[in-house]
């Protein structure tokens, strides 16, 4: 179903090079707000760390947001040294594509992390991306996710049920 991911985690930082390797993963589209920093612009703990590990693998990685707001952007970007993708317009195909064409890898070997379906789960699953829906780090939010977060977390509750059906069966 397009509206459910792949795989769901707590945060990015449960995401380890095993897993990516296991699932041939190569690269990784990142989403900032509320997946790599919180409202406040706090980076995540660990995810500086994590991603220098997850880099020195081998994996490739770049950053894919709806913001517009540069000075958070820049804030990561330099912090984790990470290229990135403003104004993406998630989750239409061609912020993803954009993104996999910097990435230079086929769509198969790229992994799409965000906190929301209706952007980032979505999106990657319309380009046949691999699709990880992780917690958001803050229950604080923008104004225009806030609506949307009641319905997610519906078919996250339907998305967990599917998968434990699947374990009994």
């Amino acid at each position: 179903m397009i509206l459910y991911p792949d795989y769901y985690l707590k945060n990015v930082t449960e995401i380890s090079i095993n897993f990516l390797m296991e699932n041939e993963i190569k690269g990784l589209i990142l989403d900032v707000d509320n997946t790599l920093m919180d409202i406040d612009k706090n980076i995540l703990d660990g995810a500086i760390e994590w991603h220098k590990n997850i880099r020195d693998a081998g994996i490739k990685t770049l950053i894919l947001s709806n913001t517009n707001k540069m000075d958070k952007l820049e804030k990561v970007s330099k912090a984790m040294d990470i290229e990135y993708i403003s104004f993406a317009k998630k989750p239409f195909k061609s912020g993803f594509l954009k993104a996999q064409k910097k990435l230079g890898l086929d769509n198969k070997n790229i992994a799409a992390v965000g906190d929301q379906i209706f952007t980032d789960v979505i999106g990657a699953n319309r380009c046949k991306m691999f699709s990880i829906l992780v917690e958001p780090i803050s229950e604080n939010d923008l104004w225009m996710t806030k609506w949307k977060r009641p319905i997610e977390r519906f078919i996250v509750k339907k998305y967990l049920k599917s998968l434990n059906k699947r374990k009994v069966n």
